[in-house]
């Protein structure tokens, strides 16, 4: 890749990250200096706040192939991981999804989730809204929260990049949470395809995870969604599409694609 401005727009976006994120951690850590011994919660706190400037307009940009990908493969028990501030709330059929459960270990967040929540029709008061505050690898949370059912739809927008263990918590998720005949969609971003972006996408890793809440730009996420297979080596998924979004750059860092698998029974 050349030395373009796909390569070095990354650099302004963590100027940006920095100058957004750092004064409330310091002011945190002002009112309360124990939290210096706490790295997640200072690394929540900047996150909620950088989100909060992000996240408006990432989910509008991507608005168009999300209600496309959502609106009409999204029904029954809904799981969505990594729900930030709640925006895939607005891409359901309320007619069609009777429970949205929200996943997000940044409780700061909680308050945004509940608003967009209820703003498509979903309520903790009636059961059809649960947060959790809770970890994509939380399956036994996850189960409880849905119980007696399990889940029909599991959706992912721009969360398995940052989840530990990924692989073995993509297949406890598929394997344990979905229901047979259940859908999993999906838009992430992850390693690109051509060498010269992968190797950009490599090199800032390291720092962009740091600044960016544990965002790794690099895994082959798509590819290990593709590839889940059970104990016999045959997939887990009767059909499966994979598609780059209309807004597809190929020489960004932000490699994305989108993705509707629907498990076997």
């Amino acid at each position: 890749m050349k030395f373009s401005a796909a390569v070095f727009d990354i650099v302004d976006q963590m100027r940006l990250t920095f100058s957004l994120g750092v004064p409330p951690v310091l002011r945190a850590i002002f009112a309360a200096p124990s939290l210096l011994l706490n790295p997640t919660a200072l690394s929540r706190i900047s996150f909620e706040r950088v989100w909060g400037a992000f996240g408006e307009g990432i989910d509008s940009y991507s608005s168009p192939d999300k209600a496309a990908l959502i609106t009409p493969h999204a029904s029954g028990i809904v799981l969505d991981i990594g729900a930030g501030h709640g925006y895939t709330a607005a891409y359901l059929d309320r007619t069609k999804c009777t429970k949205y459960i929200a996943l997000e270990p940044n409780t700061l967040m909680h308050a945004q989730i509940r608003a967009k929540a209820q703003a498509a029709g979903f309520s903790e008061v009636d059961g059809s809204l649960v947060i959790l505050p809770s970890g994509a690898e939380d399956v036994k949370s996850i189960l409880s929260a849905a119980a007696p059912h399990k889940i029909n739809t599991l959706v992912s927008v721009l969360t398995l990049c940052t989840v530990p263990a990924p692989q073995q918590t993509l297949r406890a998720l598929v394997e344990e949470v979905i229901v047979p005949g259940g859908t999993f969609v999906f838009q992430e971003h992850g390693l690109s395809p051509r060498a010269d972006v992968a190797w950009w996408q490599r090199f800032w890793t390291p720092v962009w995870r740091r600044v960016f809440d544990g965002c790794r730009l690099d895994r082959p996420t798509t590819s290990w969604i593709k590839g889940l297979t059970d104990e016999n080596g045959e997939s887990l998924w009767v059909e499966g599409n994979i598609w780059n979004p209309t807004d597809f750059e190929e020489e960004s860092l932000f490699w994305r694609q989108s993705g509707h698998f629907v498990r076997k029974c």
